[in-house]
């Protein structure tokens, strides 16, 4: 039986980066639901262009359109020993739809690591992301600085804040993530699937407590 993975955290929890060297230090695939939805709408799928619709419209993708390009996905050959799943599923009815696809081939989420990090911490690292107005290089004034301040390493434009990085932004990043997506750490945890790790330390860190524990819950499992 595959071994299933959902990262949980908020946003600016690093949940991508982390995401990505965990399914190779695992050896199995890293399910995006972003990467997903591109690859759908590029080679213009029948989910493909029923999420076009939706998005032309301004409206939110249904559950069952997300849960197909999802459910397709994890049916793949490659997916058999199990896989990552970074930014899906959000919702409590996403998590359901999720666990019955699984169900149906005798698998079952394994694993569900929160990386944790609080309030201040998340306001601090996504207000702190700067874009060049020329090349469009990205920073963050906490982890990857410019070398010059306000200037860009790449082609010496000029650095902004986005209007998506401003502190209202975030708050209201941040109230979605509470709203729709911290249910998830209850349904998990009533599955004995929830661990936590502190996403408050450096990367490496954070990876090896991730590893650790993905690890522990496999063999017990």
């Amino acid at each position: 039986m595959g071994h299933f993975v959902v990262l949980l955290g908020p946003p600016g929890a690093g949940k991508g980066t982390q995401a990505k060297l965990l399914a190779q230090a695992l050896g199995v695939p890293h399910v995006s639901s972003g990467d997903l939805f591109r690859d759908h709408l590029g080679r213009r799928t029948e989910l493909g262009l029923l999420a076009k619709e939706y998005m032309e419209r301004g409206d939110l993708v249904p559950d069952d359109v997300t849960v197909g390009m999802v459910s397709e996905r994890l049916s793949r050959p490659d997916c058999q020993k199990g896989a990552l799943l970074d930014g899906f599923p959000r919702t409590l009815s996403q998590a359901a739809a999720l666990d019955d696809a699984l169900d149906e081939r005798g698998q079952r989420v394994g694993t569900a690591p929160l990386i944790q990090v609080g309030d201040a911490e998340v306001m601090r690292r996504l207000t702190a992301r700067r874009s060049c107005r020329d090349c469009g290089a990205v920073y963050n004034l906490v982890f990857k600085p410019p070398k010059v301040e306000g200037v860009c390493d790449v082609c010496g434009g000029e650095l902004y804040q986005r209007d998506d990085d401003n502190s209202e932004t975030v708050r209201n990043r941040l109230y979605t993530y509470y709203k729709e997506t911290s249910p998830l750490i209850g349904y998990y945890f009533a599955k004995g699937a929830l661990v936590e790790a502190s996403g408050e330390q450096g990367i490496d860190a954070v990876q090896a407590d991730l590893r650790a524990i993905v690890e522990a819950t496999g063999k017990s499992q």
